[in-house]
């Protein structure tokens, strides 16, 4: 072979061995990549020509989240029972935006391209069946979800509330508001899904945050229940002597910390101190424990965890640094740097009611083949490896919150639910004297045995003001998801 024909082989070969390696690499190494890339109409609508499973509540099996036929190009469109009520519970599917939420969490799932699901969709082909896609079932009750969504919205309230079961960690209630619809994201007309998009990312009260488990808010007192449960763990009693003062001046300054509306606590051990939400003793109680033991306590109850998921990813909650005594006096009453999820405030009461265990919070019940046959149930796991408290402890605790709920005001008081409770009024903004504070409220019942946990807050006061409290205004919240947990309506 003489010079030239030589180099033109070689130059051929090469080209060959280029072109083999670069379909190698998008066929192999950037299939996925490719496969999920949102501008590929291809996967679009192989995912809209079968049926996407549904998302349904709890065993009673109400559909939150369905499909319905279109003679559209997209075959089905997803549909979406009280939108705006399970909005941060069943996330949106949209042809422009994807997904989010739940309905990102178990994309695959739903859409019926997950391993799990490989058998079934062997037999649709064998069988000439319509492909499906799995269902998921969680663990929301639709009567407590209704009454907690209820009550913010009919109130204009900015907020979230959380209900769990204690014993098992399932989320009984998720609610979030202002909420938005995720039917309006479903539409196959593009300019009606951009037009909704822009309304809800535009809107400054932001809708689409789940402020259940992606905002942090300053918890005020009811993170007392967290320092009461570092100080019982530490050698403390519901009868130690704490100090009644009216105000305490923060170690190393001239500032002042004072009980609410500045008054002398009513009582003088650790009992009353709780009872009454006395910050003067809590503030005291924190420093004498010192940083690493509240950051100790707070870990086996899940605050600063970074890997939480109910599916979704929760936000870690955090104690701040913590740096001095003066830092930890407003650290223990909830303020400084403290911030928590309501899921995480949720969890403060469910771990007391467990007897001191914290269990993992989850979402998903079950997830179902297309003919509703069982693939996978999830069993109930503890959060961390160490118990928060020990059972005694959590007693006695539990004791001191019956005492806080006796004196709490605000509306659904009934003694027949038998309720342990602590409210929070939390100061927040750069100017929280003139701020309007975040009202909480978080509570566990019945005491004597624990079904339900819940947290509530209210952002900046609602319609109260500067006067808001966690028992004037969230309170009646509370109670109303308890009841309805509980079956009273």
């Amino acid at each position: 072979m003489n010079t030239p024909l030589r180099k033109v082989g070689v130059a051929m070969l090469v080209m060959v061995a280029m072109l083999l390696a670069n379909s190698t690499y998008i066929q192999v190494v950037k299939a996925e990549d490719y496969r999920t890339d949102g501008r590929n109409n291809r996967v679009l609508y192989d995912e809209y020509s079968r049926e996407r499973g549904k998302i349904t509540s709890d065993d009673a099996g109400q559909v939150l989240a369905g499909v319905k036929p279109t003679d559209s190009t997209f075959n089905y469109r997803r549909t979406y029972l009280n939108g705006p009520m399970y909005a941060p519970v069943t996330g949106y599917y949209s042809v422009v935006y994807g997904a989010g939420g739940l309905e990102a969490a178990y994309d695959e799932f739903l859409n019926g391209s997950d391993s799990r699901l490989l058998v079934r969709r062997l037999s649709d082909m064998i069988t000439g069946r319509d492909p499906r896609g799995g269902n998921v079932q969680l663990t929301v009750q639709p009567a407590v979800q209704e009454a907690a969504y209820k009550i913010m919205t009919d109130r204009g309230y900015k907020g979230a509330v959380v209900a769990l079961d204690p014993k098992t960690g399932d989320i009984l209630s998720m609610v979030s508001t202002p909420s938005y619809d995720p039917s309006d994201l479903a539409s196959h007309v593009t300019p009606e899904q951009q037009e909704a998009w822009k309304n809800y990312t535009d809107d400054p009260d932001n809708p689409m945050l789940n402020r259940a488990i992606r905002e942090t808010y300053p918890p005020g007192s009811t993170f007392k229940i967290l320092t009461t449960a570092a100080a019982l763990e530490n050698g403390a009693s519901a009868d130690t002597k704490v100090t009644p003062d009216a105000r305490v001046t923060l170690p190393g300054t001239s500032t002042t910390l004072e009980n609410y509306n500045g008054q002398t606590c009513p009582g003088n051990t650790l009992k009353d101190a709780l009872a009454y939400s006395c910050n003067t003793a809590y503030s005291e109680i924190a420093a004498e424990l010192g940083a690493e033991k509240m950051r100790a306590t707070a870990a086996n109850f899940g605050v600063g965890m970074d890997d939480l998921a109910i599916p979704m990813s929760v936000v870690p909650s955090d104690l701040g640094e913590m740096e001095s005594d003066a830092a930890l006096y407003q650290t223990g009453i909830g303020q400084r740097d403290v911030r928590m999820t309501p899921l995480q405030v949720a969890l403060l009461s469910a771990t007391v009611a467990n007897d001191g265990v914290a269990m993992k919070p989850r979402l998903v019940n079950k997830l179902l083949a297309p003919d509703l046959s069982e693939i996978e149930e999830f069993s109930p796991e503890e959060l961390t490896g160490d118990a928060a408290m020990s059972a005694a402890n959590a007693e006695v605790l539990t004791d001191m919150m019956i005492a806080s709920e006796a004196n709490t005001q605000g509306g659904g008081k009934d003694a027949s639910l038998k309720i342990a409770s602590k409210t929070g009024t939390a100061e927040h903004g750069s100017d929280p004297k003139s701020t309007p504070p975040h009202a909480w409220y978080t509570a566990f019942a019945p005491h004597d045995d624990p079904q339900v946990a819940v947290a509530v807050i209210v952002e900046s006061g609602g319609d109260h003001g500067l006067a808001a409290t966690g028992g004037r205004v969230a309170a009646e919240i509370g109670r109303a998801a308890i009841a309805a947990a509980l079956g009273g309506g």
